[in-house]
């Protein structure tokens, strides 16, 4: 199959990111509309009662700054998941956020964490791994452009600055190695070249034909260029006077 099969444009491309960009900004929307905080939906570390937060805290966010730094990311690494990893794009999502989840809550400090940028971290660490994993030209290259675009995130998986949940981070962060590693993805296979082909052969090869045992180039030999020539031969005829 082509790799138009494996690597295409469809529906979930477009409706993935926007449901969850539409998701974020409503429950945002809602908040200040109603004036709620729903801060106490998100992940409270080591209470039972924290754990609703796994599913939630992605959802809720703490001011329209942190809103918008999540929206774009979010966007882009949900479109590119669902177009070069479709058939497992939607596993990755609900398997990642639930094992992120789980280890916030069993590793995070005593406070609510919230914010859907565990899940910008699972989404930019599987595709950077996978990649790297399959080593397929498109799909590393896409490694090469999340670490362009979003590598300096990296830090934050540390606690480099108070009122950042790195261990959010640190779970999507390790969440999307392992699935990265574990998850098996449909893949193109790899075009080979006629010299990489089982039943090559060298002797059949015009261009190889053009060099000598040692390498040297040797050109075409003579004999083979009057075989390939095309022999045009013009009959005159001569024309008749009318009597």
């Amino acid at each position: 199959m082509s790799e138009s099969h494996y690597f295409r444009f469809t529906n979930a491309v477009v409706i993935a990111p926007l449901v969850a960009v539409l998701s974020i900004w409503t429950v945002f929307l809602i908040e200040l509309r109603f004036q709620v905080n729903l801060n106490d939906y998100g992940i409270y570390p080591q209470k039972l009662s924290g754990l609703k937060g796994v599913v939630l805290s992605p959802l809720i966010h703490g001011s329209t700054e942190h809103l918008y730094n999540n929206t774009i990311p979010l966007a882009v690494l949900t479109a590119a998941l669902f177009y070069f990893y479709r058939n497992i794009a939607l596993r990755v999502l609900l398997i990642g956020i639930l094992i992120s989840g789980i280890f916030t809550w069993a590793v995070g400090r005593p406070s609510y964490h919230i914010g859907a940028s565990g899940i910008i971290y699972l989404l930019a660490s599987f595709m950077f791994f996978k990649g790297i994993f399959t080593r397929h030209y498109r799909l590393v290259a896409l490694s090469l452009v999340v670490v362009f675009i979003y590598g300096s995130m990296l830090w934050y998986i540390f606690p480099v600055e108070d009122g950042i949940s790195w261990e959010g981070h640190l779970g999507g962060f390790l969440t999307g190695l392992g699935l990265a590693y574990l998850m098996k993805s449909d893949l193109p296979p790899l075009k080979k070249y006629d010299w990489e082909q089982e039943d090559y052969d060298e002797e059949a090869d015009e261009f190889l034909r053009q060099f000598d045992e040692d390498g040297n180039f040797i050109g075409t030999k003579e004999e083979e260029i009057e075989e390939e020539r095309i022999k045009i031969i013009y009959h005159l005829k001569k024309k008749e006077n009318d009597e």
